[in-house]
């Protein structure tokens, strides 16, 4: 962490999350970290953003149940993923059915690149594709442990996208 200021916001946070689970999300918390993305409250939960950019990368939070715990990732310049994520994907595409992914159409310029290299993509069970918007982050629920090496994967692919993007550098 940068400041013991974000290294207290993080802990109170932890502090929140049964035995089993608080070492999954600091360890998530931890990588981001490494990777210049750093906790600012907001709301009630955690953001995690690059100062190089400012997109937000992932949020960490309680759920409106007041136990469970919460964990968004954005990982819309991800190709390759499990089934688990790509179901992710496709239930937040059915849930969210307004975040069309504008740039498609050129009527958004909020991410930069090409637009097909930014937007979540899926196959709907008809066979048509739908183009979600990227700058969403979306819900891992049920994080466990052999969860992390994907996410951690997801998060490295997405920061060099953004890096090299959104902020102009290699």
């Amino acid at each position: 962490m940068k400041t013991k200021k974000q290294e207290e916001l993080l802990n109170s946070y932890l502090s929140q999350l049964g035995d089993e689970t608080r070492p999954l999300y600091k360890n998530i918390a931890l990588y981001l970290s490494e990777l210049g993305y750093n906790p600012k409250k907001e709301k009630s939960g955690i953001s995690f953003k690059h100062d190089l950019h400012n997109k937000q990368m992932a949020k960490m939070g309680i759920k409106g149940n007041g136990c469970d715990p919460l964990f968004s990732l954005r990982f819309s310049a991800c190709r390759g993923y499990s089934q688990r994520f790509a179901d992710i994907v496709s239930a937040a595409a059915v849930k969210f059915s307004t975040r069309i992914a504008r740039c498609k159409n050129a009527s958004c310029d909020w991410c930069k690149g090409e637009a097909d290299s930014h937007v979540y993509i899926c196959t709907l069970p008809d066979g048509r594709k739908r183009y979600m918007c990227g700058a969403f982050t979306l819900e891992i629920p049920n994080i466990a442990e052999n969860d992390i090496d994907e996410i951690k994967g997801l998060i490295k692919e997405e920061h060099e996208y953004l890096i090299k993007h959104e902020a102009g550098r290699d």
